[in-house]
């Protein structure tokens, strides 16, 4: 058997399982925003990357929870028994009853301080005499400022773990970003890679039809006695050669296939993971030109890595800061305003003489005891200073040196961004220029190796040529649409990246998040 027939043969079956199995598929056009649009919706990256923001944020929220406002209430009663020590107390077991509660409202202050103010009351009841009030009430109104002024002082100091979640949050935004960029870029590139196999397939079997053409012309000749058996066989071996071309073609449209539905995740989509795409654009030159200058200046404005790097290095900053202010000491504030209220069952003894029975007693209440306290009959006052100074400060010296140099290391990392991020862009814009220069190039070549065709099929009706060389040219035309065609394909992809290394195909698209 032949390598034609055998090359047919498995041509044959791999077109009739291919037909077998479209029955079972379902054809799915897509154009090129269909495609990133579903990417964006279904895309297994874009899916883990998009959380990140949510759980930075929800780290922000738990961050500013430290300067909101703190209520605390307590309750505590006691009962004290003992026997009496003193002849005067006029009774064998001394009792004392008593229940304190209190209210507490905490508010941390921006400097790294912190105001309460606190109401307290007291019921105390006992079975002692020389009492002036028995039960009395006890109502007690406080203003406390705690404020360090060295170390922990200072608004930057007290906002630190806002001011670091909030930048956690942008690095996750620049993230997410970064991955839809990247997202798009690589649907583009599969999109048209994908344009690229089918239109190759196209060409490969225009080729083939030449072909089959030329040999079933060849053959009649021969058996006219036109042309030399010999003409057939390089006929056939051609065109053996050219179904080869197919099955590598129809091949490359699979893989190409399984790329671009992988990106979109069609197995996501009800019947998704059967459905085959069909793009519906074709490549166009459309012209493009932008200077390095350019791309540059937009790539350093709108880079999402360039951003992540920024937000990283300003955390740096704030830990490098908190570090050296833990090295000072201690030096604490405190303000105290009290303003207490008592009221009570008050008895009355003949000219105030505790040693004579009582004659009355005038009742008192708890409400007049906190009347009292917010009258501010007394001027009580408490101020004071702590100062603490640490032995050995070892520890903090080197966390505010590992903090310097890792701000060091950020802003590294932030040049080697840069330099990074220049040469991705002088890269893409070089190959834009090549690019499109090549298409033009590739489509003048097709165009003349078609008049040469055209031209070798007239010598060729004359007798002024062989088989062979109208077989050369054919693979020629073939070769020059497919490599026009690349060219085309490869001018769009390096449109699509001269936006991704510009950070700036999402904006050209109108995507927003």
């Amino acid at each position: 058997m032949t390598l034609r027939r055998i090359l047919s043969a498995v041509l044959v079956l791999g077109l009739c399982g291919g037909a077998a199995l479209a029955q079972e598929k379902k054809e799915t056009s897509l154009t090129l925003e269909d495609s990133i649009v579903k990417a964006l919706k279904n895309n297994l990256n874009v899916a883990v990357e998009v959380v990140g923001p949510d759980l930075a944020a929800a780290g922000v929220t738990l961050a500013r929870e430290y300067f909101m406002p703190r209520f605390q209430v307590d309750f505590t009663g006691n009962r004290y028994e003992q026997p009496s020590t003193w002849s005067l107390q006029n009774t064998g077991t001394y009792i004392q009853n008593s229940s304190d509660a209190g209210a507490t409202l905490t508010q941390q202050i921006p400097f790294g301080g912190n105001l309460s103010v606190a109401l307290g009351y007291t019921r105390s009841k006992t079975n002692q005499l020389f009492q002036n009030f028995n039960p009395s009430y006890t109502g007690q109104l406080n203003f406390v400022l705690n404020q360090p002024l060295l170390k922990n002082f200072g608004l930057t100091i007290s906002r630190r773990s806002i001011i670091v979640a909030q930048n956690n949050l942008n690095v996750s935004r620049s993230e997410l970003k970064n991955t839809l960029i990247g997202t798009v870029y690589q649907v583009e590139e599969a999109y048209w890679n994908l344009v690229y196999a089918i239109e190759s397939m196209k060409v490969a079997q225009q080729s083939l039809d030449l072909g089959r053409d030329l040999l079933a012309k060849t053959k009649k000749e021969v058996e006219v006695g036109q042309t030399a058996p010999i003409e057939v066989l390089s006929a056939e071996a051609e065109v053996a050669s050219r179904e080869a071309g197919i099955l590598q073609a129809e091949a490359l449209i699979k893989r190409r296939q399984d790329q671009l539905k992988a990106l979109l995740n069609l197995a996501a989509d009800p019947g998704g993971a059967a459905q085959v795409v069909v793009p519906a654009d074709k490549p166009e030159f459309k012209p493009f030109a932008i200077t390095l200058e350019e791309a540059l200046e937009k790539a350093m404005a709108m880079r999402p890595d360039l951003d992540s790097v920024k937000y990283t290095i300003a955390t740096k900053r704030i830990d490098a800061r908190y570090a050296k202010n833990q090295i000072l000491p201690q030096l604490d504030l405190r303000l105290a305003k009290t303003s207490p209220g008592v009221s009570g069952d008050r008895y009355l003894y003949p000219d105030n003489n505790p040693l004579l029975d009582p004659i009355g007693i005038v009742e008192g209440s708890p409400s007049q005891a906190f009347r009292d306290a917010f009258k501010f009959l007394y001027n009580n006052w408490t101020v004071g200073v702590t100062l603490t100074l640490p032995l050995g400060d070892v520890f903090s010296r080197a966390r505010h040196a590992q903090a310097k140099l890792d701000l060091d290391q950020s802003l590294a990392r932030l040049k080697l961004q840069e330099q990074q991020v220049y040469l991705e862009v002088s890269d893409a814009v070089l190959t834009l220029e090549t690019a499109a220069k090549s298409v033009e190039a590739f489509r003048i070549a097709r165009e003349l190796s078609e008049k040469r065709l055209e031209a070798e099929m007239k010598k060729l009706k004359v007798g002024m040529t062989t088989n062979y060389f109208v077989l050369q040219y054919q693979n020629d035309l073939a070769s020059k649409r497919s490599q026009e065609l690349r060219a085309l394909v490869d001018y769009n992809v390096a449109v699509a990246n001269i936006a991704k290394v510009t950070g700036s195909n999402l904006e050209n698209r109108n995507i927003t998040f």
